[in-house]
Order: structure tokens, then C-alpha cells, then sequence
């Protein structure tokens, strides 16, 4: 606890860190400045230096992380962000710097000017020839423990792991876990490879309403708020793909988003209210085209940010090289379950779901039900990626019917790791033909089902008017963050995850 709730009482710790503060203030060392000129980063004068290069002047800014004082001399760990160096300290450098440095402490952010050398065990360190405190650290840093070994890598003991802590005060977990930040830097690296395959292809990117006077364009829940000035209720988008086929219908080439989706649904490792989707749209293209783009795409992603095709979580090793296995959803049911699901009613499967003993809510009409089937009994098991196609027309108000199966319609999701990756139609042109499925919506609704999708009139309207063929696509940025990174929940890939408030 930093403070008591009752008295408002700082801990030790905390009030010797405000003394410090008033005394740097009391000798007219501002503990807050506006600015410091950086010449080099860690990390860069590491490499410039690991074969004894030049003698060098540098100017190098960040946060203390570890300390030694010895009297007339002390070092500590100088981290930015994109390592740790070695500053030396010498009092006859310094001066009354140097006297000053005893008001600093673990966590205290600090720029350093001086050259570049050896010590004696080998280190790349900094020798200090001027010394600024940059920003008074106020709050103690739960700061690991490190051993560096004689090759120099670095055993971590009992870092920040309080998952709560860690979650609510990223920022701490950040300055903490090195480790990371290293994440969200690959993250951002997925992101960026995504964009630039895309527009070498051609692809637009757009930005489409977040908020939004009719949802649409997935099963979920939406949020609601309310506009003051026009005096009505909105909702938070729950998918891009409404909007995105109204820009194919006026006449673009292919137009992608990556945009913050929201689900007013249930929370657990792979599921956040709040998440990244990618969606994009190509006009003159089907599902099958589609499948053939997410190998390549997904396959050039994890090169980009892992070096290979290849990558460990959980201690499955999953190869997302191409071609991917590729059946259908009633094939792959047959194979985990031994129950043919094609063809059957309601009641039926009512019945096969409760032998398998899988749950279901009350209003779910046939296409949950194989839904929750597949769910529970083949989605876990599938570690590799896998292609699972050809979905019931009931499952799909939005994709095109097969062209060669009744009753079913042209959709593939991709399945990694137990967890559904992407989701990909041939899209529903036929204005009739989708006013139809939309009413259907409306007849499961009053029969109880609570994620439908809603009719949009002027989303039909829109199809009126004619959208050529077309293959449209969606990826969680999320999920595949976790699968390409290697970690095992949503909120450790997302930089503040939705969380309780904090209590007092």
C-alpha cells in the first residue's frame, strides 16, 4: 500500500522521495526540465562498440534501473527503449552533480553525456561527464532482480507478475518487464506488415462510422449511447462490414480497415469488449480466392515479426506455412464427434447437442446449435491452421449460398491454436435474396435470440443499386497477436485491457 486510505499518509519509501525532491529544489536543480538532446540509444552504442570501435562522445537519456555507490565513484543501468548501458560516475567529473546523485534513486529518468569505454570485466559503459536529472521518480519501481552471466544474457528473478497489476498500471508493467514491451513492439510490426501488403496490392485503406444509428455486420450485443445534440440513441460498431460494402458498391477496387470493434459480450482469454479487427473487402473475388490470400498474408506476417512461418505457445508448436488443411464444417463435426449433423431439424439436433452434452440457451434455433456443437467439440482440437468451409445458410445472414450445395453458403473460418483467427464469405449481392435473410433475423429474434443482425434499409438500398462479386475478410489483430507472439490471453496483447474499477 503507497498511501493509507485513512490518514492520506505516504510509506516511507515515498515521503524520503518528496524530502529529495524539496532538497533538489531547495539547490536549485530543477527535478523536472523541459528537454534533453539525445545523441545515441543504448542498443546503438552497444553494436557500435562490440568490436571495440571508435572512441565515441555520446548523449544517452533514460531511467535508472540499477545502482551501486562506492564513495567516490558509483555506477547504475541506464534503460531507454531499447536496452540497458553501464554509466560510470566519478566524483571528480562531476562535481556538484555528483553530490546531487545522492538525491536520486531506482526509477529516476536522467541524461547522461560522456564517452564511451570498457571497464575492466568487458562492459560497454558510458564514463559520465555531465549528469541531468530529467524526472523525479516519486513512486518506487517493483524493479526484478537480474544476474548477468558471463556471455551476457540475463537470468530475471521474481519479476512483476501480479497478472492485476500488471494489467491496471501497464505503464509499471512496461518499466518492469522488458520482455513486454518487446510484445507490443512485434504487435505494431503485424500491423504495419498487413498495411504495406495491402497496399502493394492495391487496397484502400478507409475509415468507416464508429458510431453508428443501426449495427450490424456480425452476432453480438452492442453498446448504446446517446447523442445530445441530435437528441438520439447510437451504437458502437460491432463490425466494419456494412459500411465497407457500401464503399464497393460506390465503385472502389478493394478497401480494408483496421479499426477498434465493440461487443457488449462476455469476457475471458480471448475475448475483450473492446478489440482490433481488420476487414477488407475485394470486389470480383469469392471465398476460395480468399483462403489462397490469408495463407500468403498470415505466412508473411510471422516472417516479418519472427524471422519463420513457425511459432511456440503454450508448448504447441504451430507452422502457419501454406497450403493449410482445408474441410467442411459438417465433415470436421463427423470427425471429432461421429455425428452427421447435414439435413437434420431443430429437434434433432436439439437432441444430438444434449448426447454430446453440450449446452445450449433456450431461444437457440438450428444454426446455433451446430454452432455450439462445433464450438465445444472441434474448435479446441484444432492446433494447426486449419480451413473449415462451407457453413449453413441459418449460421450466415450475410454470405452468398454455395454454388453447388443447398442450404449452404460459401464461408470459411480459419481455426488456430483452438481459436477461430479469421472469418471470410463470398459476399451476399443479391438485394432480394438478403432482405429475405434479414427478416429471418427478425423472426429468430421474437422467437428469443438476442445476436442477430438487424435489417438495414439503407444497406439494402445500397445493394439495389448493384455490388459486383465479392470476397470479403475479417482478422482479430488481437488473437493474432497471441498467436504470433506466443502468449496465452487477450489482455497480454492489448495495452490497457477493459478491467472492474479499482476499489478504494
Amino acid at each position: 500500500m503507497d498511501q493509507n486510505p485513512d490518514t492520506g499518509e505516504l510509506n516511507d519509501q515515498m515521503a524520503r522521495r518528496r524530502q529529495e525532491l524539496d532538497e533538489l529544489r531547495a539547490r536549485g536543480i530543477d527535478p523536472y526540465p523541459h528537454a534533453f538532446e539525445r545523441t545515441a540509444l543504448s542498443a546503438e552504442i552497444i553494436a557500435a562498440h562490440a568490436d571495440g570501435g571508435p572512441a565515441a562522445t555520446v548523449a544517452v537519456a533514460g531511467r535508472i534501473m540499477s545502482l551501486r555507490r562506492m564513495g567516490k565513484a558509483s555506477f547504475f543501468h541506464l534503460e531507454d527503449a531499447r536496452g540497458r548501458i553501464q554509466v560510470y560516475l566519478r566524483q571528480d567529473d562531476l562535481k556538484e552533480a555528483y553530490d546531487a546523485f545522492r538525491l536520486m534513486d531506482l526509477g529516476d529518468i536522467v541524461g547522461v553525456e560522456g564517452f564511451v569505454f570498457r571497464t575492466k570485466t568487458g562492459e560497454i559503459s558510458v564514463h559520465a561527464r555531465r549528469l541531468v536529472l530529467l524526472a523525479k521518480s516519486l513512486r518506487p519501481l517493483p524493479v526484478p532482480k537480474e544476474k548477468v552471466l558471463e556471455d551476457g544474457t540475463r537470468t530475471v528473478f521474481d519479476p512483476l507478475s501480479d497478472k492485476e497489476l500488471r494489467y491496471r498500471q501497464r505503464y509499471v508493467d512496461l518499466i518492469a518487464n522488458p520482455a513486454v514491451r518487446e510484445v507490443f513492439r512485434r504487435r505494431a510490426r503485424i500491423i504495419s506488415t498487413i498495411r504495406r501488403i495491402f497496399d502493394e496490392r492495391g487496397f484502400l485503406e478507409v475509415e468507416t462510422p464508429v458510431l453508428q444509428p443501426q449495427y450490424g455486420g456480425a452476432f453480438a450485443r452492442p453498446f448504446i449511447t446517446h447523442h445530445n445534440a441530435l437528441d438520439i440513441d447510437l451504437y458502437l460498431r460491432i463490425a466494419d462490414e456494412l459500411y465497407l460494402k457500401r464503399l464497393i458498391v460506390g465503385g472502389y477496387d478493394g478497401v480494408y480497415e483496421i479499426a477498434k470493434d465493440f461487443r457488449n459480450e462476455g469476457m475471458d482469454r480471448s475475448h475483450n469488449p473492446e478489440f482490433t479487427m481488420l476487414e477488407l473487402y475485394v470486389p470480383y473475388r469469392d471465398y476460395r480466392w480468399m483462403m489462397t490470400l490469408v495463407e500468403e498474408l498470415i505466412a508473411s506476417v510471422a516472417r516479418a515479426v519472427n524471422g519463420g512461418t513457425t511459432v511456440t505457445s503454450g508448448g504447441v508448436t504451430v507452422d502457419f506455412a501454406p497450403p493449410w488443411k482445408r474441410i467442411t464444417m459438417f465433415d470436421a463435426i463427423r470427425e471429432h464427434t461421429g455425428e452427421s449433423l447435414r439435413g437434420k431439424t431443430e429437434e434433432d439436433l436439439r437432441g444430438i447437442a444434449r448426447g454430446l452434452h453440450v449446452p445450449l440457451d433456450e431461444g437457440d434455433g438450428a444454426g446455433r446449435i451446430i454452432d455450439a456443437i462445433f464450438g465445444e467439440k472441434v474448435e479446441p482440437h484444432l492446433i494447426q491452421p486449419t480451413f473449415i468451409t462451407d457453413y449453413p445458410l441459418e449460421m450466415s445472414p450475410l454470405a452468398k449460398r454455395h454454388r453447388a450445395e443447398e442450404g449452404l453458403v460459401e464461408r470459411f473460418e480459419a481455426i488456430c491454436n483452438g481459436h477461430e483467427l479469421c472469418n471470410a464469405f463470398s459476399e451476399l449481392n443479391d438485394p432480394l435474396d438478403q432482405r429475405a435473410r434479414f427478416e429471418e433475423q427478425m423472426r429468430a429474434k421474437a422467437k428469443g435470440e438476442v445476436e442477430v443482425q438487424p435489417l438495414d434499409e439503407d444497406f439494402l438500398r445500397a445493394l439495389e443499386y448493384g455490388m459486383p462479386p465479392t470476397a470479403g475478410l475479417g482478422i482479430g489483430i488481437d488473437r493474432l497477436t497471441m498467436l504470433l507472439t506466443g502468449e496465452e490471453s487477450i489482455r497480454d496483447v492489448i495495452f490497457f485491457p477493459q478491467m472492474k474499477p479499482e476499489t478504494t
